[in-house]
């Protein structure tokens, strides 16, 4: 998969100033990739054997992430508009939500040790979380496309911290 930076096609700092919005949308979709990618390292530690339910929905998470590029390059190339931000938001909520059946599947068949209910009670409420402020970004994009981009840094920061808020507030 490849997010896409294209150079300004006229020289000069002021060229490379106007491309601040697909600059920012790039920046942020990388920032999903890699957490993404991470992520999914960290849980297919817990897998123990491949099943048709993980391949197949380890391919639907994949085609989620593919679409990444095109809602990146749209909110970059319609600097951030009510449209192309609901676009962004709906897109990077559905990896979210095609995560899910992937975590329960190696939850089921996966290792059963305390570091991997760990994990998974973690991820699972950081996930329903991040859901939340999806959801919540949806409606907020209608006030100002710059909530619904926000809502989208929210998730990155909660998924990017080792500890988020919410694991604090449970004490694992």
């Amino acid at each position: 998969m490849v997010l896409e930076l294209r150079p300004p096609e006229e020289p000069g700092v002021e060229h490379l100033w106007r491309l601040w919005p697909t600059f920012v949308a790039y920046t942020l979709s990388f920032a999903y990739v890699g957490i993404y990618w991470v992520n999914h390292h960290r849980l297919f530690s817990h897998a123990r054997r491949v099943t048709n339910a993980l391949v197949w929905f380890n391919l639907f998470l994949l085609f989620s992430l593919s679409l990444i590029p095109f809602s990146t390059a749209y909110l970059g190339n319609m600097h951030f508009s009510r449209d192309a931000t609901l676009l962004y938001v709906a897109t990077m909520m559905f990896p979210a939500l095609s995560y899910i059946p992937l975590q329960y599947v190696i939850r089921d068949t996966g290792a059963k040790t305390a570091a991997a209910e760990t994990y998974h009670r973690q991820t699972t409420r950081k996930g329903v979380v991040a859901t939340a402020i999806y959801l919540a970004g949806a409606p907020l994009t209608f006030v100002s496309p710059w909530f619904g981009v926000g809502c989208a840094v929210l998730v990155a920061l909660l998924w990017f911290l080792p500890r988020s808020p919410i694991d604090n507030l449970f004490g694992d």
